[in-house]
């Protein structure tokens, strides 16, 4: 079923992004090269460059103060599709960004003290797009942001949805997997696509994760006057026309699993190196993990506790080593069936890396020459080492380093349910030993 537009803006995908919609150009607009600087006029004063959010639904769809500042513009830049909004009358230069658009981005705006320029963003340009690529590359202080309401703010507004309560992820330059979590987490929430195909993919990976009484719904074109609104179960999505789509998501509640750590064991693909549920979440806590964090894993066997970290902790990044090939495939197949498809496998420790570590687990390698030195040389001062020991000569180790380098040893005893005959009993796993420590370079 469709139902009309409301005033919804275009998802927030990268400015330069090639979209399927069939837009037509007015016959005033000639895309330049900028290989050279054509003569301008400075027409109005000056205040830097503006960055405007335009929807489909075009120039007449702006506030007062947005169109007269593209009426005023000496050089517009924007999307091919995006420049296609513009009107006749305006008579400033169009240049379409080029692919890749961040290298083009100051030789674009070189002249920006002496023209008026506006680069056009999809939407509000500041959620996922063109803003704050523009705020890293080229200087905040160096532009001004006009938004128009998001995707997100037009999808929850036609779906009734509190905009401040609505998880969003981004699958504009990620992988369908990073919508696991989310799912997991058993809350609605709302997909940025990135093309005709994202539906379709967002259908396939619930189908997958057997989330088979899923809702879909598919917003696409908001804003514009080919908007549709299509709601769906994840065997019956069909492709969109349009490549500008939000897609909401109503989890299967029946298939709700917690984001904190200690999944069961049997969540893992492994063959028996694998660091068990209670001990895992025991592990994943004491690294203390917060986003911007990057952990090193050290004998990843399943990746559990690298995943588990990334999964209980947003903005982190992971890297977990591990020798054996066979296993490297199956820590990178753990990863992207519970949603962290950014976990780093490497083989070899020790490395050099450009990125030292805020975080470092041991948990397999403890006695090989070399594997803690390098770890803690590698760690930042102020970074914490976890690590753990089961076998007398990995505990004897511990011993001497606690002696060494400071920090908590702590016992972990865990028995679980045995049969016996028609009667239950507790049997005791291999107890583990716990160091953990953090680095001080006054030590």
């Amino acid at each position: 079923m469709t139902s009309p537009a409301h005033r919804p803006a275009d998802p927030p995908n990268d400015p330069n992004a090639s979209h399927a919609d069939g837009a037509s150009h007015p016959p005033h607009l000639a895309i330049v090269d900028g290989d050279a600087d054509p003569d301008f006029s400075v027409s109005v004063p000056y205040h830097g460059v503006y960055v405007i959010g335009i929807n489909p639904g075009g120039f007449d769809d702006l506030s007062a103060t947005a169109r007269s500042i593209i009426e005023d513009a000496d050089l517009i830049i924007g999307s091919t599709r995006q420049l296609g909004l513009i009107p006749e009358h305006v008579g400033a230069q169009m240049k379409a960004w080029p692919s890749p658009l961040v290298p083009a981005i100051k030789e674009y705006l070189k002249n920006w003290r002496h023209q008026n320029i506006v680069v056009l963003g999809s939407g509000d340009p500041m959620f996922h797009g063109i803003g704050q690529t523009l705020a890293r590359e080229f200087g905040a202080e160096n532009f001004r942001v006009l938004p128009a309401p998001s995707s997100v703010s037009l999808a929850c507004a036609e779906l009734k949805w509190p905009l401040h309560g609505t998880p969003v992820v981004s699958l504009v330059r990620a992988g369908v997997e990073e919508i696991v979590p989310y799912l997991d987490a058993g809350q609605p929430f709302l997909v940025l696509g990135r093309d005709r195909f994202t539906p379709q993919a967002v259908a396939s990976l619930l189908i997958d994760q057997g989330h088979l009484a899923a809702q879909l719904v598919v917003l696409s074109d908001l804003g514009g006057p080919q908007a549709e609104v299509v709601y769906a179960t994840p065997e019956a999505v069909e492709q969109p026309a349009s490549g500008l789509n939000v897609i909401a998501v109503v989890p299967d509640l029946s298939r709700q699993r917690s984001v904190l750590p200690g999944l069961p064991d049997d969540a893992y693909e492994h063959d028996g190196q694998i660091t068990k549920s209670h001990i895992r979440a025991l592990t994943v806590c004491a690294l203390e993990g917060v986003p911007g964090d990057l952990l090193w894993d050290i004998g990843g066997g399943s990746g559990s506790v690298a995943i588990e970290f990334l999964r209980a902790t947003p903005g982190a990044q992971a890297v977990s080593f591990e020798r054996s090939e066979l296993r490297r495939a199956r820590i990178r197949n753990n990863a992207h069936r519970l949603g962290v498809p950014g976990l780093e496998v490497a083989e070899s420790f020790p490395t050099a890396r450009p990125e030292r570590p805020t975080c470092v687990f041991i948990g397999g390698g403890l006695t090989v020459a070399g594997v803690f030195e390098a770890a803690w040389a590698a760690l930042i001062d102020g970074g914490l080492l976890v690590a753990n020991a089961v076998t007398i000569q990995s505990q004897a180790l511990l011993v001497d380093l606690r002696a060494a380098y400071g920090g908590t040893l702590t016992r972990i005893d865990v028995s679980h349910e045995h049969a016996i005959g028609s009667f239950t009993a507790l049997q005791p796993a291999l107890p583990v030993w716990q160091w953990k420590v953090r680095k001080d370079s006054t030590r």
